[in-house]
């Protein structure tokens, strides 16, 4: 199912057999509501992966040291939103029926459902940890109930009451603040709470997503949908430390534009964060 894939993120050199864990870009911003350009992320992170090394002095771990397939980018259709989700959602489960763990780099917000969809079918007491700026709990968007503004309510569709820990918030309709209230555990502005988060999904398997607009526009504007007053890469960086210690049965980075940032600092943010984030995970 795995296309040939000439240039791969750097250190995710293994083979599919003998890897840990599966890279694989899901290029999809169908239902993008401000600036379009996702799709793009993932084969460009590839390239500017190479400005990196492979050594992180922050955990004092190598990508060399670990075992990561990168399989490419999916061929979604950009037409039909749903199959573009099945698609994902068939991935993920290749990944993990070989006893792997899937590592999707979107793409817009909404392709974390297609791989929540797949990883709720083995792990039915699945937790979620969702670091962004946005809410993305909305019933519909201009009366679509698919949409990158609506992926966390679809996924709590999922998962139901309690299992949803929100980090970062700091935009969003004042229902959706409202509705959490009574169905996410939903934190503003920052990581403060994670560490009691944490502590309760201890002993269930977690879905980390990540949309990079957590982070403040200073740190990195290439975004479709840049929100004032975000985290800083050192605080993402604790955060996704932290997070690591759990049970994570899935995971995924998304909402890279790499073209509003002509300066590729943003792409250099990103790549940076995929490589913290495989070597966390590796135990």
């Amino acid at each position: 199912m795995w296309n040939k894939n000439i240039e791969m993120f750097i250190g995710c050199e293994s083979s599919f057999e003998e890897a840990n864990t599966v890279i694989f870009g899901a290029p999809f911003d169908s239902t993008t509501s401000y600036r379009p350009g996702t799709r793009f992320a993932s084969r460009t992170m590839r390239a500017e992966s190479y400005g990196l090394e492979t050594y992180s002095p922050y955990q004092d771990k190598d990508m060399e040291e670990i075992h990561v397939f990168d399989g490419g980018d999916l061929e979604l259709p950009f037409g039909n939103t749903r199959r573009a989700l099945d698609e994902i959602k068939d991935t993920c489960l290749t990944i993990l029926e070989a006893g792997k763990l899937p590592c999707m780099i979107g793409g817009e917000h909404l392709v974390t459902l297609g791989a929540v969809e797949a990883v709720i079918s083995k792990y039915p007491d699945l937790h979620v940890i969702h670091f962004d700026a946005h809410t993305d709990l909305r019933e519909d968007y201009l009366e679509e109930t698919l949409s990158h503004a609506t992926v966390i309510r679809r996924v709590w569709d999922l998962v139901g009451d309690g299992k949803i820990h929100q980090f970062g918030i700091r935009s969003g309709e004042r229902s959706e603040f409202y509705w959490a209230n009574e169905h996410t555990n939903l934190n503003k502005f920052n990581f403060n709470g994670l560490e009691e988060a944490i502590e309760s999904c201890k002993g269930h398997p977690v879905y980390f997503t990540i949309d990079l607009d957590v982070l403040d526009p200073s740190v990195f504007p290439g975004t479709g949908t840049p929100e004032a007053g975000g985290v800083t890469f050192l605080q993402l960086l604790d955060a996704i430390r932290s997070v690591s210690s759990l049970d994570i049965v899935g995971m995924d980075i998304n909402e890279l534009s790499p073209g509003y940032d002509a300066s590729g600092a943003s792409t250099a943010v990103a790549c940076k964060i995929l490589r913290e984030l495989l070597l966390a995970v590796s135990k």
